[in-house]
């Protein structure tokens, strides 16, 4: 969400606002299993995708970077996430992998210095100077094709 930001424009305090102004959003370090990262998006890709429209409870999918991952809408639950990556290197179930958000996803996620996120990225963002452009990380879809609401 939020506003849109040209190649070279300046990153305002404004601008960041749109992207990050929520009421409740903190900086988090996570510690998770590669497991717990699948069962985390399996759940909110069953809020979105679950058959019966009284489990749907809408949002979106969590946005995430550099993990890439499939998605297959119409498969059941716990099935519809796979191909799970971080920089091409398949995601081990059993292994801990350090996440970084802003929003608490699990009830032992620390809080960086209990700071909200946009202090935090403000802060980055003064260190950094000038940002380069992303590389955009869209989940491969699996089973769309031909359905104008999800391809």
């Amino acid at each position: 969400w939020g506003t849109s930001l040209l190649p070279g424009e300046a990153i305002t305090r404004e601008l960041m606002m749109d992207q990050l102004a929520t009421t409740y959003s903190y900086a988090t370090v996570t510690s998770m299993s590669g497991e717990m990262i699948k069962t985390i998006l399996e759940d909110v890709a069953d809020n979105l995708f679950n058959p019966d429209p009284y489990y749907q409870q809408g949002g979106d999918m969590v946005r995430v970077g550099g993990l890439t991952y499939a998605i297959e809408p119409g498969a059941k639950m716990g099935s519809r996430i796979s191909d799970m990556r971080l920089a091409g290197t398949a995601i081990d179930p059993a292994k801990s992998y350090k996440v970084a958000g802003w929003a608490p996803v699990a009830e032992e996620a620390k809080t960086a210095g209990n700071k909200p996120v946009w202090d935090v990225v403000e802060q980055w963002l003064k260190a950094k100077g000038r940002v380069a452009p992303r590389r955009i990380n869209t989940p491969r879809l699996i089973g769309v094709q031909g359905n104008p609401g999800l391809a």
